[in-house]
């Protein structure tokens, strides 16, 4: 089977233990305000342009051909950019393919007590061809990073293959995670519960943006939802990376939310002693809090 993959980054550090392999889906079905990858949004392979050192010729608009109908990824505008300055997101890979290579790193994973990390995107919009990788690769570590954004018969198929899982809770109200995401919670509470009643190891993560969901009552929420949950190994905070507007010109889109920026050192030490409160091992990425 078919999948798309926009990127696949080696030597990872931050999505499990030790040194991994992080596989990028493409496609996801949120629009979160603060995403910092929108390449990976479209499920389908498209013409990026980064607009850096373009020289504005003209050249890539004037050997189309396909202005009418669209582009058909002929690839001339990248073949005949002078500062190859364009590129195609994304890869198809058969299953077979994607875990043949990246279980040529086995040895040197587990010499460094590492694996694969699958993220995206969102890993469960091609749930068959995830399935069919994660079999494939069972030699190794396999960790998924998901909104839970998917089929709840998706998700437990999905559940039987990984040995941790990065779960984001992003907010808790269902109709500001819609404002926020694009998308109402309920089916994203579902899987956390389906996830909870498993035996998979999981961590929470919550990226904080300052005014959408730093609030204590967002904080608490998240606590009592999973204070109960036997496999849960901690919350993990991730400030909101200001530098999330980077790529939209990359793909011919307008990032609206520079007024968005992360809690102070305050508002994160207010967050973690909630999350002390209920005795939950917690982290935030970048600080020492």
């Amino acid at each position: 089977m078919k999948g798309t993959i926009f990127s696949i980054e080696e030597f990872a550090v931050h999505d499990g233990d030790g040194v991994r392999i992080n596989v990028f889906f493409k496609g996801c079905p949120l629009r979160c305000r603060w995403c910092h990858n929108p390449e990976g949004w479209d499920p389908e392979r498209r013409i990026v342009k980064s607009p850096n050192g373009c020289l504005h010729c003209g050249i890539c608009t004037n050997v189309c051909t396909h202005k009418e109908t669209g582009c058909v990824l002929c690839r001339e505008c990248m073949y005949n950019c002078p500062r190859d300055l364009i590129r195609i997101s994304g890869v198809e890979w058969e299953s077979e393919d994607l875990a043949k290579k990246l279980l040529s790193y086995e040895h040197l994973l587990k010499a460094c007590k590492g694996g694969l990390t699958f993220s995206g995107g969102e890993v469960m919009m091609q749930s068959e061809f995830l399935c069919e990788v994660l079999e494939k690769t069972s030699a190794l570590s396999r960790v998924i990073e998901t909104s839970g954004y998917g089929k709840k018969e998706d998700f437990a198929r999905v559940l039987k293959l990984v040995d941790f899982v990065f779960y984001d809770l992003k907010i808790m109200d269902s109709e500001k995670h819609k404002e926020y995401t694009g998308v109402t919670n309920e089916l994203i509470l579902e899987n956390a519960g389906q996830l909870m009643a498993s035996s998979v190891p999981f961590t929470v993560r919550i990226p904080v943006i300052d005014g959408v969901n730093s609030d204590e009552e967002n904080m608490r929420a998240t606590c009592e939802f999973v204070k109960n949950a036997e496999n849960l190994v901690s919350i993990e905070l991730l400030p909101y990376n200001e530098m999330a507007g980077a790529k939209y010109a990359l793909a011919g889109m307008e990032y609206k939310y520079y007024h968005f920026k992360q809690p102070s050192e305050e508002q994160f030490k207010k967050l973690v002693s909630i999350i002390k409160e209920y005795n939950i091992p917690y982290g935030v990425r970048g600080k020492d809090i």
